[in-house]
Order: C-alpha cells, then structure tokens, then sequence
C-alpha cells in the first residue's frame, strides 16, 4: 500500500511534457588505447581558419578596372586603391559564402603580384604604408590552437590554413616587394619595425608547413635587408628556443628558423663575438634535449658544424656538451646523435680531436656494444670514413685500448650477424694499424677472461659492484646467498 505513491509519482514523471524520454545521441566510440583510432579522431579537423569570423552579411567590393587598362599616370592611384580593397578579410570556413567576392580578391592579388614584379616606378613612399598595411592584415591573426598536444608529424596530417589560396598570394606579393630592385630600407624600415618583426615570428607556429616556408624566405629577406634589426631577430629566436627547450616543448617553426640561423651563422665574422658563442652553448646544445629532436635534426647539426667551421675552438664544448645530453633510452635519438658527431669530425681539426678523443671514444664504445643493431652499426660505420679513420690511426695508441675489450667481446656475443662481420672488420683495421699493441691487448683480455673464468668456477656467484649498486647472479646451489662472510667483506664500506 505504501508503495502506490511512489508508482502514482514515477508514472507522472514519465508522462510529463517537459520530462519525456528521449534516445541518446548515437557516439562514435573511442578506444583510448588504439592509436588509429585516436589518429583517426585528430583528422576530422583537416582544415582552418585563424581569420575573423565574418558577421553573416555579404561581403561587396567595388570593380575596379585592370592596372594594365588604364594610363600609366593612373596606375599608382589605382595600384593603391587595390591594395586598400584587399585589406578586406573572408570567411574561408564558409565554403560557400561570399564565392564571387573570394575570386575577385584573388585575381586583384595575382594582378598586383604581377604588377610589382614587371612595372618600374611603381614603389613610391606613398606605397610602403599601403604595402605593409595590407600585408599585415590578412597574415597577422591568432592561430587556431592546435587539436592535440601529441602531434606527430610522421603519422598525422597537419592541420591546413583553409584561407591558403589568399593567404599565399600575399606571402607571394610581399617576396617580390622585398625582392624589387626599387626597394629602399630607408623608407620602408618605418613601418617594418619591431613590432613587425615579432608578430612575423609568432606565425612560424602555423601548423602548415606552407605558410612556414614563405615566413621564412621572408625573415630571411628582412634580416638582409634591415641591419637595425638583426640584432633584434636574433634575440628574439633565442626567446622562441629558449621557451621551447624549458617550457613548453611545442613551436612548429624550429627547423625553419634554424634554417635561417644556419646561413646567419655563415655570415658572422671573426673573430666570433661573446654572445654567438653563448648562443651556441646556451641554446643550440640543449635543443638536443627535446623529444621532437627528429623534426629540426638536420637544421640543428648544420648550425653546429658552421659555427665549428668558423671557430674550431668550440669543438671542446660542443662535444662534451653531446656527451652530457646523449640519450639513455631512446635509440632512434642516438643514432641522430651519432650523425651529427660524424659531421663534427669531419670538419675537426687534429689538434681539437686530441683533447676529446678519449671521452668520446669511450662513449663510441658504448654505442658498438648496444643491443639496438642500428645504434651499433651506425657507430661501426665511423670506421668507413677516411678522415676519421686518419685522425683513429694517429691516435691508435690511446684509441685501441678503449675500443678493444668492447669489440672483442661484441666479435663474440653480439646477436647479430651484420654487426659481428663488422666488428671484424674494425678489429682488422686495428690490427693493421698497431699490431704490437693489439697482440698485447688480445693477451691481457683473455688473461682477464681465464681469470674470471677460474673465479666462476670457485664461486657459486660473480658479484658486480657498480655505483651503489649490487648485481648479484645466483646459481641454483646457493641458499642463503646474502649471508656470507664473501658477500659481507665485499659490500662492506
């Protein structure tokens, strides 16, 4: 009787206008532990738009004759009028809106394109305001922000700018305006300022690799330009990078940036001023820490072999500061590691070679004898080089003995096949170099395994200590292995 309320109560809720069930909105389902899956969720977005939003009401842009279609005295008013239209932003989300109007910008910016490209006379001072004007407002916008934090360039698509076919006519236009024989810095730095610059750069985070591409032609055009502002430039990449490497591990534009730096660096002059060799150990040698290390890879070992070129001096530091930041888990990042080191000492000088040969060599060591075949083979290639083979053999004497243990036992052990034929290879090569210190390193290695081998054969256990470490490796004998007088005199501080 006292349940009859309660059944009174719910069937009025289930017949109540405002309260009627409704079926759920059928959702995709995710598994959030396949990759395909979560890949596949990221593409849904392939295109984007940064630019304003427009309000909903048709854009209209007056008709204005061709440049080619009216007297010369006309044209630089009419070339201004055009800039001035093309000042005007569209919605490119809106595939369908304002179709008529998108077309006539474009074609009034492959006119003006054209127009700069061919005509003489036509940059008066009246222009650059206009020029930088209109540039300014269809590049300068907030980027979209990005649809994962976990982007990988390898696998994923990056997301295009969905206003491109504007957009790059404006990159395009810009070039040529730089590029034109009539141009003068004088006038032009007005407008092309600081403030000019630092936007710029904020762009070199666009996710479409096309857009990066004209940025960077154009820094590279202003940086040649503009000496007041090369300074400037400089200082503010190394706020990007510096960012980047401490803070937020995200910039899309790193390796084009380092790609300008690379032929900035080509140009510094000697000798090499306090603040480039600071930039080089203070930013280019941590931007081997990053996790996206591949994607700018190549960029980065440019630098660094251009600012060795120019200073051989460096080679020290730039060595050991790999050697501080080589990767410990990571075997595709090592072998990076071991290709740029490779393009370091082919430019070394011999009297540089000898102050770090040793710790790097211990380091080469410790590459040929990794279990990752590809980490192992491309240190063993080394040993095809000329140069580093000249450099090996005037030094053999220090080399050989920090490299012999490891291959030998790798001749021995290694699982694979490719890198045993290798490994004997170097050690021929080594054998042909100094056959007397080699013989007397073969001695005293198996000398050592005989005496290991007898240690085994009287202990049920080999001890290693390392660090504070103990590794302990237990025949079945044993049954209290810990509580010996042996285990206890070793340990013992």
């Amino acid at each position: 009787c006292s349940q009859k309320p309660f059944l009174a109560l719910c069937l009025s809720l289930q017949t109540s206008p405002g309260l009627s069930p409704t079926t759920p909105p059928s959702v995709d389902k995710v598994d959030g532990f396949s990759r395909k899956s979560v890949r596949k969720a990221r593409q849904k977005r392939s295109q984007s738009s940064s630019q304003f939003r427009s309000q909903g009401k048709p854009i209209e842009l007056t008709p204005l004759p061709l440049l080619k279609d009216v007297p010369s005295s006309e044209q630089p008013e009419l070339f201004l009028k055009k800039l001035q239209q093309c000042c005007v932003i569209f919605d490119f989300m809106d595939t369908l809106s304002d179709l008529k109007m998108k077309e006539y910008k474009r074609s009034t910016l492959n006119e003006l394109v054209d127009y700069i490209t061919i005509s003489r006379g036509c940059l008066t001072e009246q222009t650059y305001p206009e020029v930088v004007r209109m540039v300014s407002c269809n590049i300068f916008r907030t980027l979209p922000p990005s649809d994962s934090n976990e982007f990988d360039p390898e696998e994923d698509e990056p997301t295009l700018e969905a206003s491109w076919p504007h957009l790059q006519l404006v990159y395009e236009f810009f070039i040529r305006f730089l590029e034109s024989q009539e141009f003068q810095p004088s006038i032009a730095k007005k407008y092309i300022d600081q403030k000019f610059v630092l936007q710029l750069l904020e762009l070199f985070d666009s996710e479409d690799p096309r857009e990066r591409d004209y940025l960077k032609t154009v820094l590279h055009r202003i940086y040649g330009k503009f000496l007041g502002l090369r300074a400037f430039i400089r200082k503010q990449i190394n706020n990007i990078f510096l960012r980047f490497v401490y803070e937020t591990e995200h910039f899309n534009g790193v390796a084009e940036l380092l790609e300008i730096l690379g032929s900035i660096i080509n140009g510094f002059a000697l000798p090499l001023k306090a603040e480039h060799k600071q930039f080089l150990v203070k930013v280019l040698i941590p931007l081997h820490t990053v996790r996206s290390l591949s994607l700018f890879h190549a960029q980065l070992a440019y630098c660094i072999v251009q600012f060795l070129e120019k200073d051989p001096s460096l080679t020290e530091p730039v060595i050991r500061g790999l050697m501080k930041f080589w990767p410990k888990t990571c075997s595709q990042k090592e072998v990076m590691f071991l290709g740029e080191l490779e393009e370091i000492l082919d430019v070394i000088e011999p009297s540089q070679f000898v102050k770090i040969q040793e710790p790097l060599f211990k380091q080469i060591a410790k590459c040929v004898s990794s279990p990752h075949f590809q980490v192992a083979e491309r240190a063993l290639y080394y040993w095809n080089n000329e140069y580093i083979m000249s450099l090996i053999e005037e030094n053999s004497n220090v080399i050989l003995p920090i490299m012999f243990s490891s291959l030998y036992r790798i001749s021995k052990e290694h699982w694979n096949p490719a890198i045993v034929a290798l490994v004997y290879n170097v050690l021929k090569a080594f054998m042909e170099m100094n056959s007397t210190m080699f013989d007397e390193l073969t001695a005293t290695y198996k000398s050592d395994r005989q005496r290991c081998g007898l240690k085994a054969e009287r202990y049920p256990l080999i001890l290693f200590i390392s660090y504070s470490e103990v590794l302990l490796y237990l025949s079945p004998s044993m049954q209290n292995p810990l509580d010996t007088p042996l285990i206890r005199s070793l340990v013992a501080p």
